[in-house]
């Protein structure tokens, strides 16, 4: 908020902020003739897709000025591409460059406080790019700029004998008469009094630690080594730093991957940069340490030199060294963090060697390693509030930090001890000085950088500047140019490290497109990277040919500083936009049809040497202009199992990919292809291809800052409530998460081979599949530790992982969820006849003993895929019965997978305990009748009310060769080869047993509150693994009730409001109503193939299981609709509830059919399922499956189908007619009486909806819908084409 004044001298407060959509009639409504004239005419919507920048003033939601910016002129006087040589030529100021210039397109501002609104303006833009000194505007020579603009911008004087100011006048506005930048200095003690408000305006931290006087002292202490400097405004000290020369290199080292520096020190003769080696063994010790970690940060001297690395390192990782692109994960158990950030480079990522002939100004070649240099500690301690910055000096013992006990680790790899013992030495100087204090007044927070030219001077042999801030501090202005360094994996530092290269204050950077010359210097850049032969081929085709064979452009772009090359990107035209438009929600960050479809570019490689890492938004913005692009994309292609990318393509590395953002992909419509025949969408919408996660970048978001966050979030147990968490973190386009992790015993979901047989073990929550995982490419985003939670240290905020390994966490998500639990025979001897009713009491005992290696617990795809591997080596082929014992429906799934392998049914027995209710795993006769029809004729015998009672007759238990069972009769005993055990569904007893040693409050299962809480405030808990707690009164319903899927977003909406600035604060709810559970709406969904080769799904509303044959007894139950017969394979069941809403949907069918559409059923009313219950009553339903494939319900199967209900929605509530009241309100007044009527209710709504404006806006809205999603639905006819 920020006031302005009129011309008459009235104050208004107004609200400064980023052009939204919803702008655009204001905008417009604020164009006069002098604008058209100015700027002439433009397309409001066109102007802020294509605009770099776009400010709005707005007063109550009024708009009262607007400003756009782009970096090309306006009126096309010359070509985007050229304009700077034309500015350059034609006008004497040579100063302006891409780099910092803009272009003013358009300004509209309310009359009255145009002027205010015009200086405010430009003053958000300088504040906004810091960067930007220059906006320029050209204006026809006949206007006048006027008294709103004419007051900031002056003429650009052109040179003499040019010509352009025959037809056009050029103004400038410089940065210095707005935001100037700001005085370094030299402290002096005088300056205490001015700088301490600032100080205490955060906090009183450092005066109650050091006393009234630590900032004077401070000051009054430097020397050669510590020196304090301030920027000063006006003559007043406005901003603070301290920095100091001695650097603790030893804990650096310790708890950061330094390699990518060479270890902050400079090269020495004496260097020992890699592990001595035999002969005919070459092998880089630091590649597995760090080289194929995902992001580990490099700022380097120089060179990044990988050419130690063997053939037999490089060669796997071909396609890894995309710093967001994998998950590092490893084959021992529980031995490694995968590393991720997006803003860090890889080492392996940025291996550029710089031409040592600008040697003086841009540093030497060094290799890439560590090193345990030591000097006196320094730990930098960060705050912010309200734009104050205040970082702090404090001593850090070593012991604190050292030992810690997570493992570095790339991808699979096998390590030796002498690998994980050996430390690149280092024998030459530091080379780095530290930012002790700094603070700034929140005003001049946008001039941060301003201090670095001046403190690199006072340490001349220094080449790096670092900082460091505590996790939950959100990154500031400052230490938004620095590179943020990868922490080694076995830090438990509570700090991240920045850095700052000395080089990174070159502001030389220019992109241009590459030519045939720059080929050698390109070669030397990325000589170490392993597509570095992909990116010269592309670049050759770029310079021979410009197209692809295939016939596809290509352009070329390198970035240069003093005329060396830096960096280099190879784009080509996006061939496949109508597929991207139609798979992914491309449409949350652009209007489509105002991108023509050349104008959208495929990056297929990216790289730039990370000391310009702070650049990397200006390359891609220069890209786009260059390129004439508008949006850029990026696909993630999955990995396979064996390790290798399924991409088709080469894309090289990107460590642009954190200033894109990840698309979303849309939910696709299974088709009924020849049923719609011509009338089916294009191949190109309807084609199944390899999937890929996808990441995005436009003109618009090229200036849009994202916000970091640093904290550690570590969520345990990969279930499908953690998986949805994390996807609702990654997807927020504005928020960039560094350190999430994922604890799993199996690492990422999502690995298995597509279409295996083994996954059938299970039945499927329809919540994720393999596809799904692709598409999020979660393994971009996030660290993954391989093993189980052990142990929960609640005062050091780590988890202990298996093998005593140590994750450090701010925050921590436990969703471990529930798992089949070892069963405890009962011990009862069937010798002694002895029934259920003399054992019932110790059924549900815990089993402590040792666990037989042909019992079969099945929590996840990966159990699955390991038992059907185990069956296919020691059982298939060989003799022995499985049984499978437990009373869920898995048992059915799995007889079912059985019998897939190949496993005769008289060799399978299900054994079934007693119901802890009434209620069966099926709930439908009609489903259980075809079910056990099935088993019967496969041979498969089963057994009802069996507790089993012994393994192996009492004696050692491993390998199990027999079970006894008891029931309320006669016990029985079988022979046994393998063991499925489906019974005694729980939480798993180390996670219990971590739990419970954590004082965590556990009743049965994890206590939590309705916002997730646990007795912990930095621990949240879902899934479940949870209960709420007694207050609410609600013991019966859990998260187990809810759509886990749902459950996860939820979880994730909770906690962003811990991050997300965007967010309005939470307020506390009522007291009368804080005591009340959350209720969940999404729906419960449970599928797979059951014996006979049924296929199964059933779609139900959250709710407490209750026998279907009481349910339909109730009075207000609805109406059940029913057509075919389960035992021949075509049985589908629609409940719809007393108010016409579809209820539960279970289908039984020997043909597959279409999962993802019948899920948009639920929820939907009946009307809207073309008049379902009459249809059905009518007798018009013979087969609910063929009415579900007509061409008229595609439109219910869409994704955007719900956001036409709620456009629908808003036309009738809202008054579309003066003096009338809307839709809502009639009802609501024929409700109250109020309306006295002479005809039915019924009639008169209808008749008025008809007659009023209604019901042509409902129209316009339906067809307005299908006409802009014809690619989708081009099944229906409109007006136009009919």
């Amino acid at each position: 908020m920020t006031a302005i004044t009129s011309a008459r001298g009235n104050t208004e407060v107004v609200n400064v902020r980023r052009t939204e959509a919803h702008d655009v009639s204001g905008i417009i409504s604020l164009i006069s003739y002098f604008t058209e004239k100015t700027f002439g005419r433009i397309n409001v919507i066109y102007l802020l897709e294509k605009a770099n920048l776009a400010v709005t003033l707005s007063k109550k939601n009024e708009v009262i000025a607007h400003a756009a910016f782009l970096d090309y002129p306006n009126w096309n006087i010359v070509d985007q591409a050229d304009w700077e040589s034309f500015l350059h030529e034609n006008y004497s100021d040579k100063k302006c460059t891409p780099l910092n210039t803009l272009f003013m397109h358009l300004f509209v501002a309310n009359d009255e406080y145009a002027v205010g609104c015009a200086q405010e303006i430009i003053r958000t833009v300088f504040n906004a790019v810091p960067e930007v000194h220059f906006i320029l505007l050209f204006v026809p020579s006949h206007v006048d700029l006027g008294k709103s603009l004419g007051t900031f911008f002056e003429r650009m004087m052109s040179v003499p004998g040019s010509t352009i100011d025959v037809d056009f006048t050029l103004f400038v506005c410089h940065r210095h008469q707005h935001c100037p930048q700001l005085y370094i200095r030299k402290a002096r003690v005088e300056d205490h009094d001015d700088l301490m408000p600032i100080f205490m305006h955060q906090n009183e931290i450092l005066r109650e630690t050091y006393g009234e006087y630590f900032l004077a002292e401070l000051i009054d202490a430097q020397d050669e080594k510590n020196h304090a400097v301030v920027c000063e405004d006006d003559g007043t000290a406005v901003g603070f730093m301290s920095v100091c020369s001695e650097v603790n290199i030893q804990l650096l080292h310790d708890c950061f991957d330094l390699g990518p520096f060479h270890g902050l020190c400079k090269p020495h003769p004496d260097d020992i940069l890699k592990l001595p080696q035999e002969p005919s063994i070459e092998t880089d010790p630091y590649a597995d340490a760090a080289v194929l970690q995902r992001s580990c940060s490099s700022c380097v001297k120089g060179s990044w030199n990988m050419s130690d690395l063997s053939p037999q390192r490089q060669a796997p990782a071909a396609m890894e060294e995309t710093d967001e692109e994998k998950s590092s994960q490893t084959s021992q158990e529980a031995e490694s963090v995968s590393s991720q950030n997006s803003e860090c480079i890889s080492a392996h990522d940025m291996d550029i060697q710089m031409d040592t002939k600008t040697e003086d100004v841009l540093p030497q070649t060094l290799d890439i390693a560590t090193s345990h240099s030591t000097t006196e500690s320094v730990q930098n301690n960060v705050s912010e509030k309200e734009g104050v910055n205040i970082v702090s000096n404090a001593e850090l013992p070593i012991d604190d930090v050292i030992g810690t006990d997570l493992k570095a680790a790339g991808t699979p790899t096998l390590e030796t001890d002498e690998r994980d013992s050996f430390h690149p030495v280092y024998r030459g100087a530091v080379t780095a000085f530290c930012i002790q204090l700094f603070c700034i007044d929140e005003k001049h927070e946008t001039r941060s950088l301003d201090f670095l030219q001046y403190v690199f001077n006072l340490f001349p042999d220094k080449d790096f500047c670092i900082i460091t801030v505590p996790h939950l501090v959100p990154e500031f202005l400052l230490i938004q140019n620095f590179v943020r360094v990868n922490p080694s994996s076995n830090s438990t530092l509570d700090h991240e490290l920045y850095v700052f290269h000395r080089a990174g204050l070159l502001k030389s950077f220019k992109v241009r497109a590459a030519i045939t010359s720059d080929t050698p210097a390109v070669e030397m850049l990325i000589k170490t990277l392993d597509l570095n032969e992909s990116i010269l081929d592309d670049l050759k085709v770029f310079t021979q040919a410009r197209r692809d064979p295939d016939g596809t452009p290509v352009q070329a772009f390198v970035a240069e500083v003093l005329d060396q090359i830096v960096g280099i990107s190879v784009i080509k035209n996006e061939m496949d936009m109508e597929y991207i438009r139609s798979h992914y929600n491309l449409e949350d960050f652009i209007y489509f049809n105002h991108h023509q479809q050349e104008e959208h570019g495929h990056l297929y490689h990216f790289a730039l040497n990370p000391i310009f890492h702070h650049y990397t938004k200006y390359f891609l913005k220069e890209i786009l202009r260059l390129a004439y692009k508008s949006c850029l994309y990026y696909p993630i292609y999955p990995q396979s199992v064996d390790g290798e990318f399924q991409n088709p393509y080469a894309h090289s590395l990107t460590s642009a990919l954190h200033y894109m953002v990840p698309v979303r992909p849309r939910r696709q419509i299974v088709y009924p292809l020849e049923k719609l025949g011509i009338n089916a969408p294009s191949k190109q919408v309807s084609k199944d291809q390899l999937s890929y996660a996808l990441n995005h970048i436009n003109r618009k978001l090229m200036l849009e800052p994202k916000v970091s966050v640093n904290a550690r979030i570590v969520v345990a147990g990969a279930s499908n409530v953690g998986i949805s968490f994390l996807e609702t973190l990654i997807f927020c386009p504005h928020l960039k998460f560094n350190n999430l992790t994922l604890i799993s015993t199996h690492g990422l979901p999502g690995k298995n081979p597509p279409d295996s047989k083994n996954r059938g073990f299970l039945i499927h929550s329809h919540c994720f599949n393999d596809k799904d995982y692709a598409l999020m490419s979660l393994c971009s985003w996030v660290n993954v530790v391989v093993g189980k939670m052990t142990g929960i240290d609640r005062a050091a905020k780590h988890v202990v992982v298996s093998k005593g390994k140590k994750v450090p966490y701010d925050h921590l998500v436990l969703c471990t969820g529930q798992q089949y639990q070892v069963p405890c025979p009962t011990g009862a001897e069937i010798s002694k006849l002895q029934t259920n009713r003399e054992v019932i009491h110790s059924c549900k005992q815990s089993y402590t003993g040792e666990v037989p290696t042909n019992l079969f617990n099945l929590s996840d795809d990966q159990d699955c895929l390991k038992a059907g591997h185990w069956l296919k080596e020691n059982f298939i082929n060989s003799h022995g019965n499985v049984i499978v014992y437990g009373n869920t429906i898995d048992i059915y799934s799995t007889a079912q997978t059985l019998l897939s392998l190949g496993i005769h049914g008289s060799r399978i027995h299900l054994v079934q305990p007693p119901l802890s209710s009434n209620v069966t795993c099926l709930n439908n006769n009609a489903i259980e009748k075809a079910v056990k029809e099935a088993l019967s004729e496969n041979d498969v015998c089963v057994y009802y009310d069996s507790i089993l009672a012994q393994w192996n007759e009492g004696d050692h238990p491993d390998p199990i060769t027999c079970a006894s069972f008891t029931t309320n009769t006669r016990p029985f005993k079988l022979q046994c080869a393998a063991f499925f055990n489906f019974s005694n569904k729980g939480v798993d007893y180390e996670t219990f047993k971590a739990i419970n040693d954590a004082c965590l409050v556990y009743d049965g299962r994890l206590v939590i509150d309705a916002n997730f809480h646990t007795n912990d405030v930095t621990i949240r808990a879902a899934g479940p693994l949870t209960k709420f707690s007694n207050i609410y009164y609600a013991n019966e319903w859990t998260h187990s009730n809810f759509s886990s899927k749902e459950i996860g977003f939820q979880l994730a909406a909770a906690m962003l409001n811990l991050f997300d600035p965007t967010l309005e604060p939470v307020s506390e709810p009522p007291e009368d109503l804080d005591r009340l559970i959350p209720m969940y709406k999404g729906c419960k969904i449970q599928g797979g193939v059951l014996p006979g080769g049924y296929n199964y799904l059933h779609i139900s509303k959250p709710g407490i299981p209750t026998r279907l044959d009481v349910q339909i007894t109730q009075p207000n139950y609805g109406m059940e609709i029913i057509t075919g017969d389960a035992t021949k394979g075509n049985y589908f069941r629609i409940h719809v509830n007393q108010y016409c809403m579809v209820e539960t949907i279970t289908c039984l069918s020997k043909e597959p059919f279409p999962v993802s559409n019948y899920i948009c059923l639920f929820g939907q009313h009946e009307r809207v399922l073309n008049n379902l219950c009459s249809r059905w009553k009518e007798g018009l339903i013979k087969d609910l499956y063929s009415y579900f494939r007509e061409p008229w319900s595609m439109a219910i199967y869409h994704d955007r189908f719900i956001d036409l209900k709620k456009e629908l929605r808003q036309i009738l509530i809202s008054s579309q007619v003066d003096g009338l009241p809307s839709l809502e309100q009639s009802v609501h007044q024929i409700v109250d009486g109020e309306l006295i009527l002479s005809e039915k209710p019924k009639k008169y709504l209808k008749r008025f909806f008809q007659q009023n404006i209604y019901k042509r806006r409902v129209e316009e809205s339906i067809l307005s819908y299908l006409s802009y999603n014809n690619y989708h639905l081009p099944m229906y006819a409109w007006p136009g084409i009919v």
